[in-house]
């Protein structure tokens, strides 16, 4: 009979799954090259250490981890410093451990959320790594296209997280919650469960708990799967709008002192969803201004329902219609 070590854990269909979506999201990363898992000791960032550890190396890459402690409750050091633990524990090295301050601007959520991401990014920076992993799944997914489309955000905020963007990567965006606890089940693992994800006083945790259960109820089941769907086809479209976008800029806008202008019958030509992300794109990069879908409109209407009347009046920007011109200045 061959020899069969019985300390080593069985490949169980999680384990296969969380192993092959870090195998997927590593491709094209250098071989030599460190990467960091950012590590809450929750379920999800357990399994994807443990994930990474094991095809980390086998990609011919060095795998690492930081830890970030939001300080926002009790105890809070000693839980980042037993996910630490566990990390060195899979084989994780470095393991970083990061405290931040959260100050509340913005909301709890979203302040530590900018919180975080600025500690990982430092932390990358600080040990030269390709990339850092982090551990939302295909429910954070959901949970995200649902609460963009409860603030009415636009349609950039249905299009939910990026698999890979500048340095941060999304494994187990196609793997369920539930496949990763059961994968940190099968080898062994106890993740940390943290309270704040069933705490009613977040958004997130009461789409989690009460709205999307409720949805996968009375609709019959694969809600979580069909926002997920919908989010990837939103975000493929959005690219190729994009990507026509800045192919016209250069046509359509010519500087001018003081700001740039746009040929306005060029731009009226544009189907309305191509000409409005034409003048955010060539606002966003004059002057480093963000337009509401409202103010976009506005400007829109100087080009398609322009009868004579005067300039508007935007955060830091004029526009006004001269001609066959549209001119945008800084205000």
């Amino acid at each position: 009979m061959p020899d069969h070590d019985d300390r080593r854990p069985r490949l169980t269909p999680a384990v296969a799954d969380t192993r092959r979506a870090v195998r997927e999201s590593l491709a094209g990363i250098d071989e030599g090259s460190l990467v960091l898992v950012a590590l809450s000791g929750g379920p999800d960032s357990l399994a994807l250490a443990a994930a990474t550890a094991f095809e980390g190396p086998r990609a011919g890459m060095r795998v690492g981890g930081v830890v970030v402690d939001h300080g926002l409750q009790e105890g809070s050091a000693e839980i980042a410093e037993t996910a630490a633990e566990q990390a060195r524990g899979l084989g994780l090295d470095p393991v970083l451990v990061r405290r931040v301050t959260v100050d509340g601007h913005g909301g709890p959520e979203a302040a530590a959320r900018q919180a975080r991401y600025a500690a990982l990014l430092k932390a990358r920076a600080e040990v030269d790594a390709a990339a850092v992993l982090l551990g939302h799944t295909l429910d954070d997914q959901a949970e995200t296209v649902l609460i963009g489309l409860a603030r009415g955000s636009g349609p950039e905020s249905l299009w939910g997280m990026h698999p890979a963007i500048g340095f941060l990567r999304r494994p187990f965006l196609s793997v369920r919650r539930a496949d990763t606890k059961a994968a940190c089940g099968d080898q062994g693992l106890e993740p940390w469960n943290d309270p704040h994800n069933h705490d009613d006083r977040f958004l997130r945790a009461r789409i989690r708990d009460r709205v999307l259960p409720i949805l996968d109820q009375e609709l019959g089941g694969g809600v979580v799967e069909a926002l997920t769907r919908t989010a990837d086809q939103l975000r493929e479209d959005a690219e190729a709008l994009a990507h026509f976008a800045q192919e016209q800029i250069g046509d359509l806008v010519e500087h001018a002192e003081g700001g740039l202008s746009l040929h306005a019958g060029a731009l009226a030509a544009n189907p309305p969803a191509l000409r409005q992300r034409i003048i955010r794109l060539a606002v966003q990069s004059e002057f480093h201004v963000s337009l509401t879908r409202q103010q976009t409109l506005e400007v829109s209407r100087l080009v398609t329902d322009w009868h004579g009347q005067g300039p508007i009046h935007l955060p830091g920007i004029r526009v006004a219609r001269e001609g066959s011109l549209l001119l945008l200045t800084a205000a």
